[in-house]
């Protein structure tokens, strides 16, 4: 049977590079804030949502709109862009993909950019109802590693990486007897955000399954 999982904390991050830099995007930046902002306005997005990233290399240079009701965020610079999305649920999934879409479309449309390949990642802390995060992780435990030692394992982490994709699993720093479940993957610039939500879907359920825990949503 199933383990009853409650999700305490879910971020999901969507980067995009460009397929080549747009340096008006870093130098004169007045006609796409004046149309993203416009653009964000049906989220109650004001001007102090709206914030300048001046510090670092030219590349992490850009602004910053902050869409606090979604618990969304969304980043250009000349060079990339990144979509944060706090508490991420997949009952908001589709509501989330019209929110970045109007910002990628202010993107193309205002600021003649062509998007490229896309970095995503889910991160997930999992808290059991009854067993210990230990009990989760230790069936990956090679016998030879865990004999190593006659005594109770303190704490395990696993790092698998395939070409475009990693999963890494952990004990939570942020959350009590909690398992740190962080998905990423790579697409090309062909892959629809709908195909893309689907695969990410499929990971999750999949990941799930292999832990063999069930979310109980509260």
């Amino acid at each position: 049977m199933a383990e009853p999982i409650t999700i305490p904390i879910s971020v999901f991050e969507l980067s995009i590079i460009y397929v080549r830099p747009s340096l008006s995007l870093w130098l004169d930046r007045a006609v796409i804030l004046q149309k993203m902002f416009d653009a964000f306005a049906p989220w109650n997005l004001n001007v102090d949502d709206m914030e300048g990233v001046n510090s670092g290399k030219p590349s992490e240079q850009g602004f910053k709109f902050k869409l606090p009701a979604k618990g969304i965020t969304f980043f250009f610079g000349p060079a990339s862009c990144k979509f944060t999305k706090e508490a991420a649920t997949w009952a908001e999934a589709d509501d989330t993909l019209r929110v970045l879409s109007v910002g990628l479309d202010v993107l193309v449309r205002t600021g003649g950019v062509e998007l490229g390949k896309r970095a995503t990642s889910l991160a997930l802390h999992l808290q059991p109802r009854s067993l210990s995060f230990r009990d989760l992780l230790r069936q990956f435990l090679p016998q030879s590693l865990a004999q190593l030692e006659n005594a109770d394992l303190e704490a395990m982490a696993y790092v698998v990486r395939w070409k475009g994709r990693r999963v890494t699993l952990d004990g939570s720093a942020a959350i009590a007897n909690a398992v740190f479940l962080h998905m990423e993957r790579d697409f090309e610039p062909s892959v629809s955000f709908e195909d893309m939500k689907t695969t990410i879907f499929n990971d999750e359920t999949a990941m799930l399954k292999l832990l063999n825990i069930e979310e109980v949503v509260v």
